[in-house]
């Protein structure tokens, strides 16, 4: 193995790769285009939800499988390769023609970020001593959260000067940037792994996670087909299950999951993350209806929570690096987003910019606190040859429970919204109802999880 880099070209290799990443937690801004989209394709507002859907499947479907790529052939070059694909897809997205041809650049887009977020963290901890991974996945961790609270209000300036398809446009420098800086970077990395590539099983694991994020994504309108995509999902994943188990080169080490307290963490990485994206889902329609701030402060009351987690990053990896309490330090930032969701759920029409903003800052700690948790958990456990694996482990529990909170939290709302209506209450107070209520449920749920867990404390305590 060469020799690791000194601290300030290793302090610079990180920088590289988080610009690198950061393209993708940039993403938040396309949100902002969406009306922009609608109107000028000429499609229904409905249809707008596949612009998001067909670039979520397949980064998650695909992001372990590169990562196992990354472990047998190198993770500078398939970041390079991610960083490549990104810079086409931008292009196409920009000069797309027709919405379905938007959707088609869009799956290429998702397939540049896959490889790129599947050996990101692989990338960053191999620049420093295994003694300083902490630090390195909580700096990875702040510059996610930087790119993600930088989305919004970028978008929506980009896209008030020049269109929606600046929201892409504005990505490409970057990405040139990162591309151009790429051949600096001289990463050691360990003894890769041996043996093939299992292309039937990455098929296997890409069409079972694509198809049960499908499915939740249909349940919402169409529950006979979301069930039966999520039927085939599961058989998919079962198969890919029963394959890996007897494969000389597995994808993944699923002996890893034997560790109960390993696997605990990877569920509450999901939990955390559904109850985390309900001010995403819902806040934005608060402040439109039950506030009259204007955009721009509307986006930065949004940005408290993606700020928060850029803060919780180094913190995370500087606690980390002090003490080795990555369980405990989980279960604080999962506190804290349990306990600030709930605050959330106490907000009226009389809520100002510091009610506001507080809560969604805590639980951006949190998240981001949970976030580097995992990371330095998952990147532990596996061996470090398969720290790809590893990364995108991390990755894909955390972007399920993304896809659950927008199906369970719309399906919540909408439940509670109908039921107000239905008891006569007038559209805003019903609307608040509902608000209140699923943020209170949310946080609740998610604290009395915990509490089932806290009765065997070694899953958090050992």
């Amino acid at each position: 193995m060469e020799a690791l880099p000194g601290k300030g070209r290793a302090r610079a290799g990180l920088l590289i790769v988080g610009l690198g990443t950061m393209i993708v937690p940039l993403d938040t801004s396309v949100n902002i285009s969406f009306p922009d989209i609608t109107t000028d394709f000429a499609i229904p507002i409905p249809a707008i939800q596949w612009v998001v859907v067909c670039y979520v499947l397949i980064y998650t479907s695909l992001m372990l499988a590169f990562g196992k790529l990354g472990d047998l052939f190198g993770y500078k070059r398939i970041f390079l390769y991610g960083l490549a694909v990104s810079a086409l897809a931008f292009v196409l997205c920009a000069t797309a023609p027709a919405f379905h041809w938007l959707l088609l650049a869009r799956v290429i887009q998702g397939i540049g970020a896959a490889l790129v977020l599947s050996c990101g963290p692989a990338l960053a901890t191999a620049l420093f001593p295994e003694n300083r991974r902490g630090r390195a996945l909580g700096a990875y961790t702040m510059m996610f959260g930087i790119g993600a609270a930088a989305g919004p209000s970028l978008g929506g300036l980009m896209v008030q000067l020049w269109g929606w398809e600046a929201v892409f446009w504005f990505r490409l420098p970057i990405t040139l940037a990162a591309l151009a800086a790429l051949p600096w970077l001289r990463p050691p990395q360990a003894q890769r792994r041996a043996g093939g590539f299992d292309f039937l099983g990455a098929l296997l694991l890409a069409f079972g996670l694509g198809g049960l994020l499908l499915a939740l994504n249909q349940l919402q309108a169409e529950t006979l087909r979301g069930l039966a995509i999520a039927a085939l999902g599961g058989l998919a994943l079962a198969v890919f299950v029963r394959r890996e188990i007897r494969a000389r080169e597995p994808i993944i080490p699923l002996a890893v999951f034997r560790q109960l307290d390993f696997t605990v963490l990877s569920v509450f990485n999901g939990l955390v993350m559904l109850v985390g994206f309900a001010p995403l889902l819902l806040v934005p329609y608060f402040l439109v209806r039950a506030t009259d701030y204007s955009l721009a402060v509307s986006g930065l009351i949004l940005a408290a929570s993606p700020l928060g987690q850029a803060v919780a990053g180094p913190l995370g990896g500087w606690l980390l690096s002090w003490r080795p309490w990555a369980s405990r330090v989980a279960l604080l930032g999962a506190v804290m987003v349990a306990v600030a969701t709930i605050a959330m759920g106490t907000w009226d029409g009389r809520a100002d910019i510091w009610r506001m903003s507080l809560p969604l800052f805590v639980q951006g700690v949190g998240l981001g606190l949970f976030q580097v948790c995992i990371l330095v958990v998952v990147t532990g456990r596996l061996d470090v040859r398969d720290r790809g694996v590893a990364g995108s482990l991390a990755q894909v529990s955390r972007t399920i429970g993304v896809v659950l909170g927008a199906t369970c939290l719309s399906l919540t709302y909408a439940s509670l919204n109908r039921g107000a209506l239905a008891g006569g209450q007038a559209a805003f107070e019903a609307f608040l109802s509902a608000f209140q209520s699923t943020f209170i449920y949310a946080g609740v749920g998610l604290l009395l999880c915990l509490a089932v867990t806290l009765l065997r404390p070694r899953l958090w305590f050992s």
